[in-house]
């Protein structure tokens, strides 16, 4: 049977990258795509087109918008999406540690609402994959299991609290449809070129090194009792592809993490030695660490946000024993940092801005 995948997102980094691999394989896509960015869609479809030796037109945009009423597609597009789509890949939400309230739920939660709405009419669903974070656990503690969800320890920010409402909402839809949920951890550059849209995460303390390698070098600012698990674009991607029909993930919610995550201070000290050759001398108490990134001249100092300092100092943990089990089929594994830490350090050192 053809497949025709339904896909938000495009033409953000991940869903390009993602779109890169499925047309390897799949027939025909159709992706939801704001109006303002349908110049760059058509950009991006025709590279893609070029460099997988596809016909351009068997990538279609629908105008439209997922916090909108049936997603602001015309008649003729949602009618088309209803008698084609078999898969539905939905990335699209705004991913933003300091947005409002308002336009967190607004895209996150009434977004994905709208798009489940879509998924319940479409007769000839096979599967739906729905991109959530690990940070739906908020502000628990401990091993954060792939089978858990509902919990009351509260959330650090606006992000956070509406991917987790969001992840209910599809949740809810297990019990009647062929749904996937995908939790990836802090997602990093391409372990193979380095290539990255943002710079977050764990590019916060590269840039932060870079500014005086040997003299920042000295003080290691990370600790032993935190982990910041990372995963690399291209491991999230070919996990997606991978399990794009595979039987085995209906129902499941499968945690994309590094199942060995490095401490912030062995982070550290990957960092620095890929950077400048050498480990740190001293390790700062983490109290104080913290206590100093959260001063107000500090974000200017460090380069860390404010909104961020928490995610260094999160003791929190992601079980993805069921993850690796499926992509072990294919054979698939989320690659140790330190086999890639060279790579994205040099393309931040080629691109100082994006």
């Amino acid at each position: 049977m053809s497949n025709t995948i339904f896909l938000t997102g495009f033409p953000g980094f991940i869903a390009s990258r993602l779109v890169h691999r499925l047309a390897q394989n799949y027939e025909r896509f159709i992706f939801l795509v704001q109006p303002a960015l349908r110049d760059r869609a058509a950009r991006e479809i025709n590279e893609i087109a070029r460099e997988t030796g596809r016909d351009s037109h068997d990538f279609r945009i629908a105008e439209g918008d997922i916090t909108e009423p049936n997603l602001g597609l015309s008649a003729g597009n949602l009618e088309t999406l209803r008698a084609e789509t078999t898969l539905v890949f939905h990335l699209a939400a705004i991913y933003d540690l300091a947005v409002t309230q308002q336009v967190a739920l607004r895209v996150n939660l009434e977004g994905t609402r709208n798009i489940n709405k879509l998924v319940r009419s479409l007769p000839l669903l096979r599967h739906y994959h729905y991109v959530s974070t690990c940070y739906v656990a908020g502000k628990r503690k401990g091993v954060i299991r792939e089978a858990e969800l509902r919990h009351d320890a509260g959330f650090r920010n606006y992000y956070e609290e509406s991917k987790y409402l969001a992840e209910l909402e599809v949740e809810a839809l297990k019990h009647a449809l062929p749904v996937t949920i995908h939790r990836p951890a802090v997602v990093c550059g391409d372990s193979q070129t380095g290539e990255t849209a943002k710079y977050d995460g764990v590019y916060y303390l590269i840039h932060y090194l870079l500014k005086a390698p040997r003299l920042l070098s000295t003080l290691n600012i990370g600790n032993e009792e935190v982990t910041l698990n990372l995963v690399p674009v291209d491991f999230v991607v070919n996990s997606l592809t991978a399990l794009a029909e595979d039987a085995q993930a209906l129902g499941k919610t499968l945690q994309l993490a590094d199942p060995e995550p490095l401490t912030t201070r062995e982070l550290f000290n990957t960092i620095a030695e890929s950077i400048c050759g050498r480990r740190a001398l001293i390790t700062v108490p983490p109290g104080l660490v913290q206590f100093t990134l959260m001063l107000p001249p500090s974000p200017r100092i460090s380069g860390l946000p404010h909104h961020a300092v928490p995610y260094f100092f999160l003791r929190q943990s992601y079980a993805s024993s069921e993850a690796q089990r499926l992509l072990s089929h294919h054979q698939l594994a989320c690659p140790p940092f330190k086999s890639y830490v060279d790579n994205i350090i040099g393309y931040a050192v080629r691109h100082r801005t994006l």
